[in-house]
């Protein structure tokens, strides 16, 4: 048997991983924040969304891509907090640990491990405190997304910008089924 499909046989054994998807993932919902502008729709949180295994990453990027979300980068998540006003953004956590600051200063604190997603509305502060030596991310956006890094107080120019990021196609973990549409235009 390959290294493959022993690594698949321990996932689905539930030996030695985190397994499979969580079908609904933790919503948190941020509030203005300082000068961190946040969004009305929550960040979704999802856990253990992919199960990790040594081509977690690769895997992440083909999930991403299917559901819509094409991803941009691999990498960290920057140590200063920061929003984007013009991309809604998709963490896939591939590799490692770490804290991170959702919602500006003095927002809400979450780890996240791999096999974890994160999905941040546009305006949604984040910043790295600490991280494992191996921590990896995996960023995506939906289609014609471009993100900006901002580190100011929003004007009200940016408020506009937004406002008009288009609403998503699609979640990023499970595709028009999942939970993102339900979730985010409920609110």
């Amino acid at each position: 048997m390959d290294r493959r499909n022993f690594t698949a046989g321990i996932v689905a054994a539930g030996v030695g991983s985190r397994l499979t998807p969580s079908a609904m993932p933790e919503p948190l919902h941020l509030k203005p924040n300082g000068w961190m502008p946040n969004n009305v729709f929550p960040v979704l949180l999802y856990r253990s969304a992919f199960p990790v295994t040594p081509d977690i990453a690769d895997m992440m990027e083909k999930s991403f891509t299917q559901n819509g979300w094409p991803p941009q980068w691999r990498n960290g998540v920057f140590p200063f907090h920061h929003y984007h006003s013009t991309a809604h953004e998709v963490l896939g956590f591939a590799a490692g640990h770490a804290e991170i600051m959702l919602g500006g200063e003095k927002g809400t604190a979450v780890t996240v491990h791999a096999g974890d997603v994160a999905v941040l509305p546009a305006g949604t502060g984040h910043c790295r405190i600490s991280a494992s030596d191996d921590f990896l991310v995996i960023g995506a956006y939906p289609p014609d997304e471009h993100w900006d890094i901002c580190r100011t107080a929003a004007t009200p120019e940016v408020l506009e910008r937004m406002r008009r990021v288009a609403f998503p196609a699609s979640d990023p973990v499970s595709g028009n089924a999942g939970a993102l549409p339900r979730l985010w235009i409920a609110t």
